[in-house]
């Protein structure tokens, strides 16, 4: 375990449990016949047995004498503090136990800093490309989220939304905000509910409606809207843009 071990610091520890906080919470640590407890060691070529034990400084059954004083893992409340003179148990949390990121974690400050650095330069990254946002391309924006209801609301409250939605989730906000298509999808949608055009029930014709004349087919398998969007870009799909633009108008 000498290559494992190699850059191991003597430091408290702190490990929380993944996607719940029980009130006491009981990892195991120790083998049975019915549930075993081990570590593939890639040096030796096999599985050792783990076991938990306070009056040993290996959480390796093949390394412990003597007596075994079994102690229990308990996670309170989600939370397992443990210091640094409880070696034996940190370096099987830490390093050995099969558990490790799946029900549990260790805590890592630093990683933890760097994780919300990010997570806040991509807020204030949202938060300014909405800010400058023009009401068009928010209204698009905020039909992803929000649907037919972005018609009935005023621009002060599209924009408070569309604040709201940069701060909550910033990934998808910068996603959809560099998206060419994102302004031409809400352009059909407007179209659809204007009743200049209408999508046919089985979602796979756009038709002209005031005559029914067929404007373009969905293709298989694709969203009607994002197919629409990418119609519009063509010669003839620009001239019905052209021209839907002037029934808005």
């Amino acid at each position: 375990m000498e290559t494992k071990e190699k850059k191991w610091e003597i430091k408290d520890r702190h490990y929380l449990l993944k996607g719940m906080k029980p009130l006491a919470y009981i990892l195991r640590s120790k083998s049975s016949k019915r549930q075993p407890l081990l570590y593939f060691d890639e040096e030796k070529g096999y599985n050792r047995e783990l076991r938990y034990a306070t009056n040993q400084k290996s959480p390796f059954v093949d390394e412990q004498d003597g007596q075994n004083l079994l102690g229990h893992i308990v996670f309170e409340n989600g939370v397992l503090h443990v210091p640094k003179n409880h070696q034996s148990l940190q370096k099987l949390l830490s390093l050995y136990h099969p558990f490790k990121d799946k029900k549990y974690y260790e805590f890592d400050s630093v990683v933890e800093a760097v994780d919300e650095l990010e997570d806040l330069n991509l807020q204030i990254e949202a938060l300014n490309l909405a800010k400058d946002m023009d009401i068009d391309k928010a209204e698009a924006i905020m039909r992803v989220e929000l649907g037919s209801d972005v018609t009935k609301m005023s621009t002060k409250e599209l924009k408070r939304d569309l604040l709201l939605f940069a701060q909550d989730n910033p990934e998808l906000f910068i996603e959809l905000s560099n998206d060419e298509n994102v302004e031409l999808r809400n352009f059909g949608i407007r179209a659809v509910e204007d009743s200049i055009i209408k999508l046919a029930s089985d979602q796979r014709t756009f038709n002209w409606a005031s005559n029914g004349r067929k404007l373009m087919t969905v293709p298989f398998d694709e969203n009607p809207y994002s197919a629409l969007a990418a119609w519009f870009k063509t010669d003839e799909g620009l001239e019905v843009y052209k021209s839907i633009e002037k029934k808005f108008k």
